[in-house]
Formats: C-alpha cells, sequence, structure tokens
C-alpha cells in the first residue's frame, strides 16, 4: 500500500494500524494526517508508547496521556481516580483521534487500561470511547520493555510463555476491527541486495549466502568517524566517555533548560536523546538529535564532527559527513495538549556519537555504523541494528549471535494475516469512486466537529 493509499483511508475515520518495514515514510505520513486533521480544526490527542519516541513527535507517552502512569492494571477504584483527574478529564473528552505511536513496545496490557479509561471518562463503551484509533509501528522492532531483567535465553522464553505480551494480543486491538494498511514504499535503504537480506529476516528466510554476505562486513574495529552500536548502556557509556576524554583541551559543557512542572520535565528529560549536560571538544563525534523541519539542514541522526565553536554564542559547528557546516543552536522538545504547551527542555540537538544502544537508534536512519551484535538478547533487536543503515557499504561487524537474526514466531504469523488484509482493503478502497470516498471523509470531519480547509 502507499502512503497516499494509507492517507485517504485514515481521513474516513477509519480504526487504522499503520505498519511497514524501517523507511516505508510511517512517520511521514502521520505527520501528513495529522497536518489535514489541524487543517479542519480537528486536534488530535499524538502519544507514544516510550519517552523517546514521544519527544520525536512532540507529544505524550500514551501512559502520561491516560493517566495511567506505571501502573500494571487497574482497579476500580484507580479507574475511578482516573476518571476523576480534571487534566485527563479533558484530553480524552475534548479529542476525537488517538494516535499511538511505536505501537510494539506497548504491552498488550497496557493498550486495554488504555482502552478501560477512555471508556469511563468518555461514558461511551464502544472501543476506546468511540475514539477514532491510529496505531502506528512495526512488531519487527523492539518488543515492550518489562520490569524483569532478562539474564539469559532460558529466562526469556520462559518471559514469552506467560501469556500475551504484545499489542495486537490484546482484547481491545480486536474490538477496534483495525484496518492494517502496510506501506510497501521504501524510502531508507538503497542497495537492493541489502533490502532483500533485511526482508529474509522479516521472513525467518536467512540462508547460508545471507549470512556469508554479513561475514563479508565483519571488521575488528570501527573506521573513523562511523557511530558503533551496542545492546548494553555500559559499553556506550564507557566508550564515549573514552574517546571524549583523548580529545585535547577542556570540554565545553552546554545545560539543558527546562520549562514546566516538575514531572513533565522529569519526563522530557529521560525521553530526550540529548543529555541534560552535553559536553562537547573539538574533534567530538556527534549525532543531531532532532529533525531541521525548517531548512533541512540536518535530521536526527546526522552524523558529524564538532569542528569549533561559534564566536558570537559559542555554540558548536558541527562539519557534518556529507561535507556542510551547521551551527547546532538549542532547539526545543515539548509536551503538548490540544496545541498548548504544558513543558519544554531546550537544548544543543547533539549527543556523543562514538557509541549508542541499539535501543536508543530506534528510528533513525545512519549512514554507517559498526555494532557488535554477538550479546543482543531479545527478539528483534539485531534486526533493528541492521535496518538503522541505508546500505550494505555502509554496515560493519564485531560479530553476530543467532538471536541477532531471529525474529519472534508470533509476530511472523501475525505480519502474514496483516499483509493479507492491507491488500485486501487497498482493494475494497480502490474500487470506491472518488465522490464516495470523499463524502465518507467529509462525513468523518464534521462528526468530529471540525470545519471545511480555508
Amino acid at each position: 500500500m502507499t502512503q497516499n493509499e494509507a492517507l485517504a483511508i485514515l481521513k474516513t475515520g477509519a480504526n487504522v494500524f499503520l505498519t511497514g518495514e524501517p523507511g516505508s515514510g510511517k512517520t511521514h505520513t502521520v505527520n501528513q494526517y495529522v497536518a489535514y486533521l489541524r487543517e479542519h480544526s480537528i486536534e488530535p490527542a499524538i502519544t507514544a508508547s516510550t519517552g523517546i519516541a514521544a519527544t520525536h513527535i512532540g507529544g505524550y507517552t500514551v501512559h502520561s496521556w491516560s493517566g495511567i502512569g506505571v501502573k500494571r492494571d487497574l482497579t476500580p477504584y484507580d479507574l475511578d481516580a482516573i476518571a476523576s483527574n480534571k487534566r485527563v478529564w479533558g484530553r480524552v473528552r475534548n479529542t476525537s483521534v488517538l494516535i499511538i505511536d511505536e505501537v510494539s513496545m506497548l504491552s498488550a496490557s497496557t493498550l486495554e487500561m488504555v482502552d478501560a479509561v477512555c471508556q469511563e471518562v468518555r461514558r461511551e463503551r464502544r472501543p476506546f470511547g468511540g475514539l477514532q484509533v491510529v496505531l502506528v509501528g512495526d512488531f519487527f522492532q523492539l518488543p515492550p520493555v518489562t520490569k524483569r531483567e532478562e539474564k539469559n535465553e532460558e529466562e526469556i522464553q520462559l518471559l514469552f510463555d506467560e501469556g500475551p505480551r504484545f499489542a495486537c494480543d490484546a482484547t481491545a486491538w480486536g474490538s477496534l476491527h483495525l484496518i492494517p494498511c502496510y506501506l510497501s514504499e521504501q524510502h531508507r535503504q538503497e542497495d537492493k541486495k541489502f533490502l532483500d537480506f533485511l526482508s529474509a529476516v522479516r521472513r525467518a528466510e536467512v540462508t547460508p549466502v545471507h549470512r556469508a554476505l554479513l561475514k563479508e562486513r565483519f571488521a575488528g574495529r570501527a573506521r573513523e568517524g562511523v557511530t558503533e552500536l551496542y545492546s548494553h548502556n555500559a559499553n556506550v557509556d564507557t566508550l564515549n566517555g573514552e574517546q571524549l576524554r583523548k580529545l585535547p583541551g577542556t570540554a565545553r559543557q552546554f545545560q539543558m533548560g527546562s520549562w514546566g512542572s516538575e514531572r513533565l520535565v522529569a519526563g522530557l528529560k529521560r525521553g530526550c536523546l540529548s543529555p541534560e549536560v552535553l559536553s562537547l571538544k573539538v574533534g567530538a563525534r556527534v549525532m543531531f538529535t532532532k529533525n531541521d523541519t525548517i531548512t533541512g539542514r540536518f535530521a536526527n541522526g546526522t552524523l558529524g564532527t564538532v569542528a569549533g565553536f561559534d564566536s558570537s554564542e559559542g555554540y558548536p559547528m558541527v562539519k557534518t559527513n556529507s561535507g556542510s557546516s551547521v551551527v547546532a543552536e538549542p532547539m526545543e522538545w515539548n509536551l503538548q495538549d490540544a496545541g498548548k504547551v504544558l513543558a519544554r527542555v531546550e537544548q544543543v540537538p547533539l549527543r556523543l556519537a562514538w557509541a549508542m544502544t541499539i535501543h536508543k537508534s530506534q528510528g533513525m536512519s545512519l549512514d554507517a555504523a559498526h555494532m557488535d551484535l554477538s550479546n543482543t538478547f531479545e527478539y528483534g533487536q539485531g534486526y533493528v541494528a541492521l535496518s538503522r543503515v541505508r546500505t550494505l557499504k555502509g554496515l560493519s561487524l564485531a560479530g553476530f549471535n543467532d538471536r541477532a537474526l531471529e525474529v519472534h514466531p508470533a509476530i511472523l504469523e501475525k505480519d502474514v494475516e496483516f499483509r493479507a488484509e492491507s491488500e485486501q482493503a487497498r482493494e475494497i478502497f480502490a474500487r470506491l469512486s472518488a465522490p464516495e470516498l470523499k463524502t465518507m471523509q467529509r462525513n468523518f470531519i464534521r462528526a468530529c466537529g471540525g470545519r471545511e480547509a480555508k
């Protein structure tokens, strides 16, 4: 399904699961839909499953938006207390469209709780209180984070055997009667051989030929200027700290500024990819952590080196890998409600980039990366890392284990269903005449209390 076909379905008000391989344009399609809704005076609730994903889209975590916080289940007392919270009540009552990004990292129980809150607050027993629900993500990406610390494969398997884990296993998922929109266009990878390999991982059809392809990319050390990806934070922090200390001179520090309630600001700081105190020296390897949506000089994931510091304000001057020079001025991450900024943090949109975790790389697109996948422990972890780079040429490996190329068998089965249902939906909507489709879209705008675009 193309992005335009998916967008046309979204505009009808149908509940949609927007999915596709990395680089297929899920975020771009969501942004187009949000812009369309706002043109018609409809403000959607934009949420995500994690703080990092929430900062990417300028929204809430779904836990914060719904008032469930860190709860793992809801008692009748909890539900009544949440519904009595004026802020939660206002958020849930005053929207018509709920968007949840990175749904692969949302547990089944969390989706059930959000459904319960929406029904209670809206006094409506339809799924999610009658909201249009748009779930966005790829279940081949990282799965829901659990409170347990997995030590070995045996414990991981026990965890999977405990019961429904993924959002798509939730009763609430089935009750929505979601239309899967499986995006088929590819905008990230530029290497057909590499694309074929990544598709083979998704189908669990990795052959000796594919493994040999990876072995060709073995390198003992990363090339100069290439970001390294690891499965554990300890490796990342150690390497970044060591490399910064090796550079001559005194580090310049940039302190994050903030505005808003302490609780909301704390959430923004946890989710922001730029650190609260950013230490830099000339020669430091850095990565931009935000998109330049105005001039397009850089994107979230653009790599470069600190070439100096601006003489007027002292901001870092970055020479990107593509050869352009950019003064990295502070940018804002915020949480919004109905277009109103409730909290914000401001920081230079950079982080040290000799190394980073696979988890924090999710959603990024890198020109090159060196990765050690020999300690991967979770389904999807290796796939997320490998799919960050655009070409096979940009990939170098220190090693990989069998888990790095494994996908969860339950997700493999689900993916076949999603693809088939998406194709069926595409054919059904293709048979609608232009006037019929326009009428459906216009009726949804009216039902939401929206206005005709000017």
